[in-house]
This record gives structure tokens, sequence and C-alpha cells, in this order.
């Protein structure tokens, strides 16, 4: 059976670039465009991995992060960062939060399914 991958990411664009590579691996995906919506996808659905971007408007990815691991359910699911953003100050509030890890954008399809494959049980 197919894992899935929940993307929240505000670029309607990358969010077709990310599915379409995740499907390409054998992903099932679902989406969300902030990280409100994002925790809505969470609702009684069972999500492999995320894939979330930091800038986004109406709840911020490190924000998004720090909600889905209140949840218990959630504590153990790999979440990485996929964003423009690359100082090392950033890094470190996103792993506080609670990310898995961090790939800095334009992401190389190969490399980005090489990470999932590295994180995901």
């Amino acid at each position: 059976m197919a894992k899935t991958v929940l993307i929240v990411d505000d670029s309607a664009s990358m969010r077709q670039m990310l599915a379409f590579t995740l499907q390409q691996g054998g992903f099932d995906v679902v989406e969300g465009c902030n990280g409100q919506e994002g925790l809505g996808q969470l609702d009684g659905r069972k999500v492999d991995l995320i894939l979330t971007d930091l800038n986004m408007p109406v709840m911020d990815g490190i924000t998004f992060i720090k909600n889905l691991r209140t949840r218990a359910e959630l504590r153990g699911t790999p979440v990485l960062m996929l964003t423009t953003e690359s100082h090392e100050t950033m890094k470190q509030q996103g792993k506080a939060a609670g990310a898995t890890g961090w790939i800095v954008k334009p992401f190389q399809p190969d490399k980005l399914l090489a990470v999932i494959a590295r994180v995901l049980p």
C-alpha cells in the first residue's frame, strides 16, 4: 500500500511539482495551502510524512510543526521543511519545533525522494 505524504505550501505551483514528484515515487499525496489547512488535513487521516514550507500566510511552518507535535499520534511522523530559507538560526528554530530535516528550494526530485527514503520508517 502506498505511503501518504502531506504537502503544506502556499504556492500552488510548488505543491503541483511536489505532488508530481511524489506520485512518480509511488506516494499518495494530500495538500494544504497553509499550516492551519495542513492541520485540518491531519484530522482523522494517517500520513507517513509531512513536507512543509516555512513562510506561509495564516500559519507559518514553525507554528504548524509545533501544533502537530502536540498530537500524540503525530509525534513520530517525519516532518521535512522545504523552504528558500537557509539561515542556520531558522534551521535551529525548525529543529526546536520538531522538524526532522531541512531541504532548501529549489529541490531536485531525485534528491528529495532520496531524503524521504532515509527518513521514512
